[in-house]
């Protein structure tokens, strides 16, 4: 049995098969992880989504941003003129057991030493403080809070962590490290909108795995959602997405090996 982490497919269906072609993926034996952002600005987030939910449980994925912006369209905390990519899902006949299952997805899974999330861990958490914080707002996503949480989510964008926070404000500055956080100032202190290559950031500003004294250096973290840092493999760190929607290339990385798989985007 395999296990093949893979980064942000983001609707490049054709890419993502050929992927697991070279890949020589086995359903009936194999596993796949999926660091977030399945769906949106490819040309087939449907078909994505459809096919790893045929895997069951031979499929483990995380959300992603592009997932959290789904559930918001979905519920009308968010109206959007531009939604073509995700009109599919939201048109589809099933897309409220895709929205079901989605809902239900974790912020990040742990499996011995390694964790798979989708953007990163506050510098400041230790895994197991991130596995509290995950839990607390994946009890939100699937309960009747969730149209509440969204709404003050979007609304609100705070950038420093402290275990003195509360509420929807706690959560709500969680779920943006976890899908969002790219820089970091300090082990609490989170910068977002910059999404270039970490060497060409503002002066200050450090990507979060390389902020001193972090706290997660227990597991290999596994992730994804910074297309601009590429497919890059350093001390604790794989960082998978390797910008397939920009038409470079999907990458998966074998855990038991270490072994790297690349397709370059065959997207139309």
């Amino acid at each position: 049995m395999s296990t093949y982490a893979i980064g942000d497919i983001q609707g490049c269906y054709k890419t993502f098969r050929r992927l697991l072609t070279r890949c020589e993926f086995d359903p009936s034996k194999d596993r796949l992880w999926i660091a977030g952002d399945l769906i949106n600005r490819g040309p087939k987030s449907l078909e994505v989504l459809r096919y790893v939910r045929g895997l069951g449980d031979r499929a483990i994925c995380v959300l992603g941003n592009h997932e959290i912006f789904l559930l918001a369209l979905d519920l009308g905390v968010l109206h959007r003129e531009d939604t073509r990519y995700l009109d599919p899902i939201l048109k589809a006949k099933d897309r409220q057991d895709l929205v079901h299952w989605i809902r239900h997805w974790p912020l990040m899974h742990v499996e011995k030493k390694h964790v798979l999330v989708h953007a990163g861990l506050v510098p400041s958490w230790t895994v197991p403080k991130a596995q509290k914080e995950a839990r607390a707002i994946q009890k939100i996503l699937r309960s009747h809070e969730i149209t509440d949480f969204l709404a003050y989510t979007y609304a609100h964008q705070e950038d420093r962590w402290s275990d003195q926070l509360r509420s929807f404000e706690r959560n709500a500055l969680a779920l943006h490290a976890f899908v969002h956080m790219r820089m970091c100032v300090s082990a609490n202190q989170l910068r977002y909108g910059y999404t270039g290559k970490p060497e060409n950031a503002p002066k200050g500003f450090k990507p979060w795995y390389s902020i001193k004294d972090r706290r997660s250096l227990s597991h290999t973290i596994l992730f994804g959602h910074w297309s601009a840092l590429g497919l890059r493999a350093f001390a604790n760190c794989i960082a998978l997405d390797s910008g397939c929607v920009w038409g470079e290339a999907l990458s998966a990385y074998r855990l038991e090996d270490g072994a790297i798989f690349v397709e370059k985007s065959a997207e139309d």
